[in-house]
């Protein structure tokens, strides 16, 4: 079921911190590498910024402090932060670093020092210092780890410790005394892992061994341009958490993620044992047209036209990604091991061009919702929307996917089907957002011209964003169903349709509550000076506006409230705004003329009753409340025994538990299925080429429009001269750009992928297709989904038999028709 595949994703990061240590954002630009390459041991390595980085990073600064939504919330003071988070940032799970670290790095750095350096000078010094303790640190830590891994024995097993598995709240270690205790008792707690499953002893030890000698391999690969894009958001998010600094790689990837659209070959590839392997190939992309690449195939080399093959066995996945992506219309020499003859090589050219990512594109179906009466059934349809995405014009001229083009196809479908259509549910879970435009337009589709959201800039100036569809596309039944995770755009939509009372909103019991607006800037053209350098620059996310729905009501924190709640495992889950540092504070303001009202409060309540008795009564919301409870349980339970036997007795439960619910979960969807017909945009299931083997769930999405965090010293501080030039490079107004209504919400506030640890083992030339997204199983059992669809047929229902909630010759309900007339 959807609804628990994301909290269980959720739910697996938390876990995931047992086996990693630290968030790590890859990419960023500006900086260089003194001594050996990086296949060199770590701690042979010295990192330093390049000659010309400090100018971009006083640039950033400089944004920070002028434009920030939050300019003035920010001051010189509040950079004490900056050091400890930046650890924490390499650091999450406390492992490496010494609580005298902290103390040395902190008062060499004082908070006055970083602030006037950085913003009069753009010194990041900091940054490379305490990475490069880090580094040696994690290689010190990791050989000492491998030392004592082979005399741990089964006795030390047998013990009546236990191991703290999530440490982001714990200290540092003290000593080194403290640390080889605390490392002690998470080799034994790794080694159980293995023993759980099904390992001797001994192939636990060498799986362990493999995965932190590729713990060492990783940390060898990272680059001073990633530590300069950690150390500047870390800056960032001092005004919020949305905004960030982006490397030149990450702004190509966020790029992607709003046009869904790039420049590559077309092929889905994972890490396999160091080597760079296809998982999928991308139906009408460069390599399914030249049909020279199969699924399972290993790329150990690749090059440009006219130049030497890199050799990519063991290369960390984003430089093979970055080596074959390139140019439209240039040449990709690859080196192949054939899936189907692995003693081959085999020399293939692939053109370069356009590949549309059409698996996070919306699609949709029409279930058959039997009646309440058991009388016959009710077409409705269902259209998923995983972002707000436009990639605007093609190099043809042609307007490409838009999230509301591809939408109103859908519902023309829809109608045009064999059934047609009577209620039309639009399905938000996991949407983290992504273009404002694209959430003003999809609104249009459903209510006439009129305001959609208000935006509020810093001097308080309120401008009013509407629809400007002068009839609605889709007139009937609506319901929005969404989770903790629908963030922004999404939250703009739901908000927007609940004001008008032209939908009724089921889910989670509130969104993700992020009710700010960010713009997308690039350094090289917002600055001249960095224009005029050879090497390419990054960008900034920058929250400039706070965003309210048509009756003055700010999202932000709060989020949209659902009016049909539904039991869900992300209510115990520190998911939302409110659980990030820094976010800004709930506020409203005038509500906007528009033409609607909210539903009424006996229609709700009519709706909300009948839910609520089958919320009580239906198999499937008992199998649902007993998966919360076992989470709960399991999520309250922070020391993990390091007793072999007791551990294994508590697996033996747990796997009774799950293949208890497992078979209850089978035996419901069976027994209560709806019939349904699938709707696709892109290319349909079957003409996908895949490997047999599903791809790691370490497959990173497609990247997703992120929000920008906020705030900026006070102009009265005291500040050091500025750089030359630097007053005149950051210009008085920002440009006109590409306004973002999303967030990663998935990963708000997540540190715990480690450098070094397997989380960047999966990827893709373009950017990887989440099979979740994209496979429906049809053993699934989607509550929520269900639910959604017998709220919104009730809601027909009333209409075809008025009462006291719906009056005989009134409109029927959540119909465009009903919008200002009750």
């Amino acid at each position: 079921m959807k609804q628990f595949t994301h909290s269980a994703r959720a739910f697996s990061s938390l876990f995931f911190t047992v086996m990693a240590a630290a968030l790590f954002s890859l990419g960023s630009g500006g900086s260089c590498l003194r001594a050996q390459s990086a296949a060199t041991a770590p701690q042979d390595r010295i990192f330093a910024p390049a000659p010309g980085f400090n100018r971009e990073a006083a640039s950033v600064v400089a944004l920070l402090e002028q434009f920030h939504y939050n300019r003035n919330a920010v001051r010189p003071a509040d950079y004490a932060e900056i050091i400890p988070n930046f650890m924490t940032d390499f650091d999450g799970q406390r492992l490496f670093f010494l609580e005298s670290d902290k103390v040395a790095f902190t008062t060499r750095y004082s908070p006055r020092w970083v602030y006037n350096n950085l913003t009069s000078l753009g010194k990041t010094d900091p940054a490379y210092d305490i990475f490069n303790v880090y580094a040696r640190r994690v290689t010190d830590r990791i050989k000492w780890a491998l030392d004592k891994l082979d005399a741990i024995t089964s006795d030390d097993l047998a013990g009546t410790d236990g191991y703290l598995y999530d440490r982001k709240d714990a200290p540092w270690p003290v000593d080194m005394a403290e640390a080889d205790a605390l490392w002690m008792q998470r080799l034994k707690n790794e080694i159980i892992g293995e023993m759980l499953n099904e390992k001797s002893l001994e192939d636990a030890g060498k799986n362990i061994r493999k995965r932190y000698e590729r713990w060492l391999k990783n940390l060898a690969d990272i680059e001073p341009k990633d530590i300069s894009e950690t150390y500047l958001t870390t800056v960032a998010h001092l005004y919020d958490p949305h905004t960030a600094y982006m490397s030149a790689e990450t702004l190509e990837e966020f790029s992607i993620g709003i046009k869904l659209q790039l420049i590559g070959i077309g092929a889905v590839l994972s890490i396999e044992d160091d080597y760079c392997t296809i998982q999928e190939v991308v139906v009408g992309g460069p390599a399914d047209l030249s049909k020279q690449l199969q699924p399972k195939d290993k790329i150990i080399a690749v090059a440009e036209d006219g130049h030497e093959p890199v050799d990519v066995i063991g290369m960390k996945l984003r430089k093979i990604v970055q080596l074959i992506r390139g140019k439209k219309d240039t040449k990709v020499h690859l080196t192949v091991i054939p899936a189907a003859d692995s003693s081959q090589r085999k020399q293939i050219i692939i053109t370069r061009d356009v590949v549309s990512l059409d698996a996070s594109r919306a699609r949709g179906a029409i279930h058959e919702v039997p009646s309440p009466d058991g009388k016959g059934t009710t077409p409705i349809g269902v259209i998923t929307l995983p972002g707000f995405y436009d990639a605007g014009i093609n190099d043809k001229g042609e307007p490409s996917p838009s999230a509301t083009q591809d939408i109103a196809r859908l519902i023309t479908q829809f109608q045009q089907s064999e059934t047609g259509i009577q209620g039309l549910v639009i399905d938000l879970r996991g949407n983290g957002g992504g273009l404002l435009s694209e959430a003003i337009k999809l609104t249009g589709l459903f209510v006439k011209a009129g305001p959609v959201v208000q935006v509020k800039n810093y001097y308080g100036q309120v401008q009013v964003d509407s629809s400007e569809a002068p009839e609605p596309l889709y007139t009937g039944p609506l319901a929005v169903l969404v989770s903790r995770f629908s963030a922004s755009a999404s939250e703009i939509v739901a908000g927007a349709l609940q004001n008008y009372g032209r939908a009724i909103i089921v889910g989670d019991s509130s969104t993700h509550g992020k009710g700010t607006v960010q713009q997308l800037l690039e350094m090289q053209q917002l600055v001249p000076a960095l224009a005029r350098l050879n090497s390419k620059t990054g960008g900034v996310k920058l929250t400039i506006q706070k965003f309210y729905l048509p009756n003055g009501d700010s999202t932000q924190l709060k989020g949209v409230v659902s009016d049909i709640p539904l039991p869900s495992i992300d209510d115990y889950l520190p998911i939302g705004e409110k659980s990030l540092p820094r976010a800004l504070a709930w506020d409203e303001i005038t509500p906007s003329r528009y033409e609607g009202s909210a539903l009424h409060p006996d229609l709700l309540e009519a709706l909300r009753e009948a839910s609520e008795k089958r919320q009580q009564s239906l198999e499937e919301f008992g199998y649902f409340r007993k998966s919360i409870d076992w989470f709960k349980t399991r999520q309250e339970q922070k020391i993990l025994s390091l007793n072999l036997d007791e551990r294994l007795a508590q697996q033996t439960r747990d796997k009774a538990f799950k293949k208890g619910q497992d078979e209850e979960r089978n035996r419901l969807a069976a027994a209560v299925g709806y019939t349904s017909k699938e709707f696709l945009l892109g290319p349909p299931k079957e003409k996908r080429r895949k490997a047999s083997k599903t791809p790691s769930a370490n497959t990173v999405p497609p990247a997703s429009a992120e929000p920008l965090p906020e705030s900026t010293p006070d102009a009265g501080d005291d500040k050091q001269p500025a750089l030359p030039d630097q007053s005149s490079a950051i210009p008085k107004t920002l440009p006109d750009g590409i306004r973002l209504a999303g967030t990663s919400v998935a990963s708000s506030g997540n540190a715990d992928a480690q450098p070094g640890a397997d989380a960047s083992a999966t990827g893709s030339d373009e950017a990887t297709i989440s099979d979740e997204q994209l496979e429906e199983d049809s053993k699934k059992l989607d509550i929520h989904l269900r639910e959604t669809l017998r709220v919104l047929n009730d809601a027909i229902n009333m209409a075809r038999h008025p009462g006291p909630s719906v009056a005989a010759n009134a409109p029927a309900p959540l119909t465009a028709a009903a919008v200002g007339r009750r």
